[in-house]
């Protein structure tokens, strides 16, 4: 069956492999000193001899190429031959192991040369790159058949084999069947457990170790291999006793590197950066590994600054321990300080040193041109990377959905998949808010079923995600059934919740949320008082959300940051309780900032507060607008106050400035497809029978008393003029083209990039009673469920 698999074919494909645990260190076999070191075959002749000599070269000088071609020249070769070449091929890793197992195969067919004890461990290591668990198995009887079965090399390269594809059953049958183990032997077991994660499993080998013979003590492999693990369950105690131990065995003389850069990483893991420091500088000597490791660490602890300085101490030393690991942790630093002209330097160097086309650096330079927001340029690099793998790809879809293109997610995610590459749960965290920032719930159905199918559904970050989407696309109820279901919940679970019921006006809902908290053993966070008092604040509970901001501090210990007074700002102004929202700010114990007093300024824009908001205005003109949107706020007032010429000078300023204000867009998908429109807008193929169908409407609630309130008309228009613009506003043209396509018992949901105007609202609870629809429209500030004439804001919003 092995030779059928393998035969004639010179290369396999290489499998994706999981992170390798430390291989066991044991020396091979004897070094072949003689023709007869690797072969028990006769005396080779004087060109034989040469052949095999020149084939040792090659390897030697590692011209694997070459190599290949004398072994396929030579007219008889022996055992050795065939076991130097499958040693070389098997310890160049999963991309030639492949090579080591057609070897085997072609082996199998010379009746010369059959397999030997110096063969089996070398193609069984092949298998372990590989995961190839079905060739190891019939390699396995292969071996038994020769008598090789309690070979303590051979036995030994079984058990690697079969803990890294996680069969532990016939690995640990093969340890206790084994006549005689040594440290390598129960290195590769306890390598195999940490491999996977198996905790207790590891320490308990660990124990057993050392209580089966006396003479048997941990070594700097089997260290290393533990260390990680370590690491990984953030068991500090126990790594600062291996590391003692480490000191008591001197294995710091004699495996310095190994061992050092081992611990340096699991303190830093573990949060310890200040005794990784001290492992790292008392360390005499230093790879490329061990930079990675410590700057790395540094990264990982949200030291960016320290990071990036000990990235310069090591290229001051010589560009010999640069990686592209180090350039990663690098790049991962600039990004997060926003650092691009260090990051672009870095890019040239990259190319310099010739490691631009590594796929971890590669991966990493596109990460930091994404979330720096420069899409154009990690485009153009991802297209010039000769390999991509799914890191690359879920960057990409990051990258587009952070910089609000979300459409061209969506084209990167089917290329992914049309280039057979599997996503990953980061994958789909990128692109489930996708689906959200569009509020498509179809895709986003689709996409919760593909998680579901790979598996994925349980991951607390995959529910999180979907939470979102489903309360960002008017699903609230699937977000609780998520809520409610999920095997883990986080803090990031419970404020997502608590944001969803506060976008849906369930002021009431979020409160008893949050205090169900308690009940659950999680301590709320800042972004959770956030999300609370803007869902107090969005359902009208002002009483309620300023005793939640004052109990923040003094029940919680939580500090209020600039967040928590831009929410209660909105919280006492949108409740109309404009000046002791006024009163508030000049009471705040830092300067308010733009944010904070545009949150006034849009309420005095609500409540017709012309003088408040002239104040107002005056100050956010000496900060000077943030955006576009106090620009607009600024306009809309003085228009709403008829004051035509001042609102043109806003405008005018805000073109000078380069601010450019977005025109109101609303969209609504029906059938997986996307209809967009803006206001007035005719491209629609079904546009005649769009805009029949809202003149149909306004007959019908004028009817029912209806009149247009052309103060959302903001220019000077006639009062005709100002009707027509106010009754072709995108959403009005977006629900119209719902009521045409989708059936009675379908709810149209609508989303819009702005905030809905008063008109609008009015008009869509008259368009839900006439055309007995309901209807749910997602703006910019929350959404409007509308039925029977009722919306769930209460005109509240």
């Amino acid at each position: 069956e092995f030779q059928r698999n393998h035969a004639m074919r010179p290369r396999l494909p290489a499998t994706k492999l999981k992170p390798a645990a430390a291989p066991p260190r044991r020396p091979p076999p004897p070094p072949p000193a003689t023709a007869r070191a690797l072969s028990t075959a006769a005396p080779p002749s004087d060109a034989c001899h040469l052949q095999q000599q020149q084939l040792d070269d090659h390897i030697a000088r590692g011209d694997l190429t070459r190599a290949r071609h004398l072994f396929d020249r030579m007219p008889d070769p022996d055992a050795r031959a065939y076991n130097a070449l499958i040693r070389d091929y098997s310890w160049r890793g999963p991309a030639h192991a492949a090579g080591a197992l057609a070897l085997y195969a072609a082996m199998l067919h010379d009746a010369r040369c059959p397999p030997n004890k110096y063969t089996f461990p070398f193609v069984l290591k092949a298998c372990s790159a590989l995961q190839d668990l079905r060739a190891g198995r019939a390699i396995h009887r292969h071996a038994a058949r020769a008598g090789l079965h309690a070979d303590l090399f051979v036995c030994t390269a079984l058990i690697d084999l079969y803990m890294k594809c996680a069969r532990f059953g016939p690995a640990a049958a093969v340890f206790h069947a084994m006549p005689a183990r040594d440290a390598v032997a129960w290195n590769a077991m306890l390598a195999g457990y940490a491999l996977h994660g198996m905790y207790h499993h590891a320490l308990e080998c660990l124990l057993r170790m050392q209580e089966g013979c006396a003479s048997l003590r941990p070594n700097a492999s089997t260290l290393v291999a533990l260390l990680p693990l370590l690491a990984q369950q953030s068991a500090l105690c126990q790594g600062k006793s291996v590391h003692a131990y480490s000191i008591r065995a001197s294995l710091h003389d004699k495996d310095g590197v190994l061992v050092g850069t081992a611990l340096l990483d699991m303190y830093a893991k573990c949060g310890e950066l200040l005794y990784a420091r001290r492992v790292f500088e008392a360390m005499p000597m230093r790879n490329d590994v061990t930079w990675s490791a410590i700057i790395g660490g540094f990264v990982v602890c949200g030291r960016m600054t320290g990071a990036f300085g000990l990235f310069k101490d090591m290229l001051a030393q010589g560009l010999g321990f640069l990686s592209p690991t180090s350039v990663a942790s690098a790049l991962r630093a600039c990004a997060s300080l926003a650092d691009l002209h260090i990051g672009k330097q870095l890019h040239v160097l990259l190319a310099k040193s010739g490691l631009h086309s590594d796929l971890t650096a590669g991966n990493s330079l596109l990460s930091m041109y994404a979330k720096a927001g420069l899409i154009d340029e990690a485009t153009a690099l991802f297209d010039e990377m000769a390999a991509k793998d799914t890191v690359s790809y879920s960057a990409l879809v990051s990258g587009y959905v952070q910089n609000g293109m979300a459409d061209a997610a969506f084209l990167v995610f089917r290329k992914m998949q049309a280039c057979n590459v599997q996503p990953d749960v980061a994958t789909m965290v990128s692109l489930i808010p996708a689906c959200a920032h569009l509020a498509a719930l179809q895709h986003g159905k689709c996409s919760h079923g593909s998680v579901i199918v790979r598996g994925m559904a349980p991951e607390t970050s995959i529910c999180n995600a979907l939470m979102d989407m489903y309360a960002k696309c008017g699903r609230i109820d699937l977000s609780r059934q998520i809520f409610d279901v999920m095997p883990a919940r986080d803090i990031v679970s419970w404020n997502t919740m608590i944001a969803g019921y506060g976008i849906h006006g369930l002021g009431k809902e979020a409160t008893a949320l949050f205090l169900d908290m308690k009940n659950h053993a999680c301590e709320p966070d800042g972004v959770t008082f956030i999300c609370l008092i803007s869902a107090c604040s969005h359902s009208g509970l002002v009483t309620e959300g300023k005793r939640w901001f004052h109990m923040m501090a003094q029940k919680y210990g939580i500090t209020p940051r600039m967040e928590h007074y831009i929410s209660m700002v909105d919280l006492l102004a949108r409740g109309g309780f404009l000046d002791e929202a006024y009163q508030f700010i000049q009471t705040m114990p830092m300067k308010a900032d733009v944010r904070v007093w545009g949150a006034l300024l849009a309420a005095c824009r609500v409540h017709k507060n012309i003088d408040l908001g002239k104040q107002v205005a005056r100050m956010i003109q000496k900060l000077g607008p943030e955006g576009t949107g106090n620009f607009v706020l600024l306009s809309n007032i003085f228009s709403a106050a008829g004051r035509f010429d001042e609102a043109a000078e806003v405008r005018i300023i805000q073109k000078e400035k380069g601010f450019n204000k977005s025109p109101g867009c609303s969209w609504i998908e029906i059938n997986g497809s996307l209809h967009a429109f803006i206001g007035g807008d005719r491209s629609h193929p079904r546009s005649p029978e769009i805009y029949q169908e809202l003149d149909n409407i306004l007959v019908d609630i004028n009817k029912l008393g209806y009149q247009a309130d052309t103060s959302f008309v903001l220019q000077d228009l006639e009062e005709e003029e100002k009707e027509k613009a106010l009754l072709y506003h995108s959403e009005k043209l977006a629900i119209a083209f719902g009521v045409l396509t989708l059936s009675e018992d379908k709810t149209i949901f609508v989303t819009k990039n702005l905030r809905v105007c008063g008109d609008c609202h009015t008009v869509i609870k008259y368009m839900s009673l006439v055309r007995r629809r309901d209807i749910i429209v997602r703006d910019a500030n929350r959404f409007h469920h509308f039925k029977n004439g009722q919306c769930s804001c209460g005109d509240f919003w």
